[in-house]
């Protein structure tokens, strides 16, 4: 996979999509909007715009920080279920920063993974997905993402 190139460029000459996105970005980071329907009515934009450009188009101070997406599983309690889980992520190229397993009952356990995606190879709706479609996966939730 080619390494992206990252510019620097005044917002006054690009498309107002962009600063849509960032604003759009901006409702949800703080709050202000409770889901993306809500934040990109509230920015004036469209949800496939907004999904197009969001892994893309970043403030100045973010592009040097570290993403982290943190997710709670509820996993059926069955050899390899983790470890599949594990070895999605890191064919997607992302870095697992830690791991939290309960023990299991009633035969299932819940699970909290935290993981860096600076150089994930997909999109992480779709290794979300991959993940939540996994034998044995009964749940997954997003605790947070930065």
């Amino acid at each position: 996979m080619k390494e992206p190139v990252y510019y620097i460029v005044n917002s006054s000459v690009l498309p107002e999509v962009f600063s849509k996105v960032i604003e759009t970005k901006a409702l949800l980071r703080t709050g202000r909007a409770k889901n993306v329907n809500q934040a990109v009515k509230m920015a004036g934009l469209s949800r496939s715009a907004f999904y197009k450009y969001k892994d893309y188009v970043f403030p100045f101070y973010e592009t040097n920080k570290m993403k982290i997406v943190t997710i709670t599983l509820l996993l059926e309690h069955m050899p390899g279920v983790l470890s599949r889980i594990l070895d999605t992520i890191a064919t997607a190229q992302g870095s697992i920063l830690t791991i939290n397993q309960n023990i299991p009952i009633n035969d299932v356990a819940m699970v909290s993974i935290s993981f860096e995606t600076a150089r994930i190879n997909k999109d992480v709706e779709d290794l979300l997905m991959e993940i939540k479609n996994i034998p044995g996966v009964h749940s997954l939730s997003i605790v947070s993402r930065e």
